[in-house]
C-alpha cells in the first residue's frame, strides 16, 4: 500500500515550495491508488497559530490537493510520544541529560576552539547523578559505528557515518518532543511509505533512520526535492514577490495554473509545458524529479495562468472572478460580467487584471487621462461628433451590439469622416481608456441610459476643458 503524507508546520504562510511538495505527494499516492495524508506539525506552541492552519487546509481545499481521512495534528498526540520516549528510557535507548544550556554552550565553544565537529560529546550516556534545579532533556543513543545508508529517490545513495551523528535530544527540558522523534513515530503510525520533502531534511534523514530501527518500524523511502531559487540564484522568498499559495489566489491566478506550473519546477516530461491533471498522473514520476534547483519565473507563470483563462469556459471563470471585484468597489452585475468574460479572456493574463480590465464597466469615467484625451478628442467636431452619436442612439427602440454598429456608421457617413474619428472619442467616453473590444461589442456590454450618460459626460468634460 503506497502512502504519502504532506506534513507543513502552522508557523507562517503556506510557502509555494510547500505546495509543490503536496503535490508531488499527491500525484504519488494517486499513481499507485494509495493514500494521502494531512499532518500539521504544530508542536511549536509559541510560534504555531490556528490561523497559518487554516491558510493550510484553505491553500490545499482551492488547489484541490485533498487528503485522506482525518488531519493528524502532533499537538493533540503528545501522551503518545511520550509513552514511547518513556519505554525507550526503560530499554536504555534514551536517556536523560542533565546539562545546562550554558554547559553546552561551553561545550560547542570549546570544540569549536580546537577545529572538531560541534556536537553533543556523551556526557551523560552511560548515565549520571541529577543536577539539582535542572529539568532534563532526553535524548537517543544514536549508534555509534557503521553508517546509515539509504536510496534517496531523487538523490541517488546517500550514506552518512554514525561517528558524524551525535545523541540528538527527542524530549526538551520544557517537555515537549522534538520534530526528528515526532515524525518518525507519526510516519510509521501512518504506514508512510514514501517521504517527499525539501532537501533541507536530508541532515535529519540518517537520524531518523537510526530511530526507526531502533524503535522497531519499517524504513520508508525517501525522496528529497531540490529548493526553489528566486531569480538572482538566492532561495525563494517574500523578497521575489508572493510566495505564499493563497497570495497567488489573490493575485488572481486558477489552480489548474499553478499545479502545471509547479509540477514543471524540477520535472519534465520531453518539450511538453501544458499538462492537464490527467496528464500529471500519468507521466509524473517522482524517480525523474531533477536533484538540481529550480529557479521561479512569474513571466512564465502569468503566461501558463493566460492558457487555462483562454480554455476555461465563461462559466467556470465568473465565480472566480467575481471576488476580483470587490478590492475596486465594485459590486458587479454578473450577468453584464457573464458577457463580458468572452472578450477579455485574451486581454488579460490574471483574474485580478481581467476584473481591472472590466472596472468600466461598473464605474463611469470621472476625467480621462490626459494623453488619450489629447489623441481622442482632438478637433473642433468632437463634440458635435459625440452629441450626434448620442442623439442616434436615444432613438434606438432596441438596443443591441447590430442597432449599436448601424447607429455609428451612420453617424460616420452623415458628417463624412472617418470611423477612427467618431470611434476614437466614443470608446474613450464609454471605457476611460480601458481596454475593450470592437466599440459596437463595447457599447452594447452597457444598457442605453448608462451610455448615453457617458457620451453627455465626455462632450461635456471637452467643452470644459478646451481638449
Amino acid at each position: 500500500m503506497v502512502v504519502t503524507r504532506f506534513a507543513p508546520s502552522p508557523t507562517g504562510d503556506l510557502h509555494i515550495g510547500g505546495v509543490r511538495t503536496a503535490l508531488y505527494c499527491w500525484l504519488h499516492a494517486r499513481q499507485h491508488q494509495g493514500t494521502f495524508r494531512l499532518r500539521i506539525e504544530d508542536t511549536d506552541r509559541e510560534r504555531s497559530t490556528e490561523a497559518s492552519t487554516q491558510v493550510i487546509l484553505d491553500g490545499l481545499n482551492w488547489l484541490g490537493l485533498h487528503h485522506d481521512g482525518e488531519v493528524v495534528y502532533q499537538s493533540q498526540r503528545f501522551d503518545a510520544y511520550n509513552a514511547i520516549i518513556d519505554e525507550m528510557i526503560a530499554r536504555g535507548q534514551a536517556y536523560y541529560c542533565w546539562c545546562t544550556p550554558e554547559e553546552l554552550d561551553a561545550m560547542r565553544e570549546e570544540q569549536k576552539r580546537l577545529g572538531l565537529p560541534q556536537r553533543y560529546n556523551g556526557k551523560y550516556r552511560d548515565g549520571g547523578e541529577p543536577v539539582p534545579g535542572v529539568t532534563p532533556a532526553v535524548r537517543f543513543k544514536n549508534p555509534t559505528e557503521g553508517s546509515v545508508t539509504w536510496h534517496d529517490k531523487v538523490r541517488g545513495v546517500v550514506t552518512v557515518n554514525n561517528s558524524e551523528l551525535d545523541d540528538w535530544v527527542i524530549r526538551r527540558s520544557d517537555g515537549a518532543p522534538t520534530y526528528n522523534f515526532c515524525v518518525v513515530v507519526d510516519d510509521a503510525a501512518a504506514k508512510v511509505s514514501l517521504v517527499i520533502r525539501g532537501e533541507d531534511h536530508v541532515s535529519n534523514t540518517p537520524k531518523q533512520i537510526n530511530l526507526y530501527r531502533a524503535l522497531g518500524y519499517d524504513v520508508p523511502d525517501f525522496a528529497h526535492v531540490p529548493m526553489i531559487l528566486g531569480d538572482d540564484g538566492k532561495r525563494l522568498s517574500k523578497r521575489h514577490g508572493a510566495t505564499n499559495v493563497l497570495d497567488y489566489r489573490r493575485e488572481g491566478y486558477l489552480p489548474p495554473a499553478i499545479l502545471n506550473y509547479l509540477v514543471r519546477l524540477g520535472w519534465a516530461h520531453g518539450d511538453q509545458e501544458i499538462f492537464s491533471m490527467d496528464e500529471m498522473l500519468r507521466f509524473f514520476r517522482i524517480e525523474d524529479v531533477h536533484s538540481a534547483a529550480s529557479t521561479f519565473n512569474t513571466e512564465k507563470l502569468r503566461w501558463l495562468n493566460q492558457h487555462y483563462m483562454k480554455e476555461a469556459t465563461p462559466a467556470d471563470l465568473l465565480l472566480q472572478l467575481l471576488p476580483h471585484f470587490a478590492p475596486l468597489g465594485i459590486t458587479p452585475d454578473e450577468a453584464v460580467v457573464l458577457r463580458a468574460i468572452p472578450h477579455y479572456q485574451e486581454r488579460a493574463k490574471t483574474l485580478k487584471e481581467m476584473a481591472e480590465n472590466m472596472a468600466w464597466l461598473f464605474q463611469a469615467p470621472q476625467s480621462f487621462p490626459p494623453d488619450a484625451a489629447k489623441k481622442a478628442f482632438k478637433g473642433a467636431d468632437t463634440v458635435q461628433l459625440l452629441q450626434d452619436l448620442q442623439s442616434r442612439i436615444e432613438t434606438l427602440t432596441v438596443v443591441n451590439e447590430e442597432t449599436l454598429h448601424d447607429a455609428v456608421a451612420a453617424c460616420v457617413e452623415a458628417n463624412g469622416v472617418g470611423f477612427g474619428k467618431v470611434g476614437q472619442p466614443a470608446r474613450l467616453a464609454v471605457t476611460g481608456g480601458a481596454p475593450s473590444p470592437d466599440l459596437a461589442l463595447t457599447l452594447s456590454l452597457l444598457d442605453k441610459e448608462e451610455i448615453l450618460r457617458r457620451l453627455q459626460f465626455a462632450s461635456e468634460y471637452v467643452l470644459k476643458n478646451q481638449v
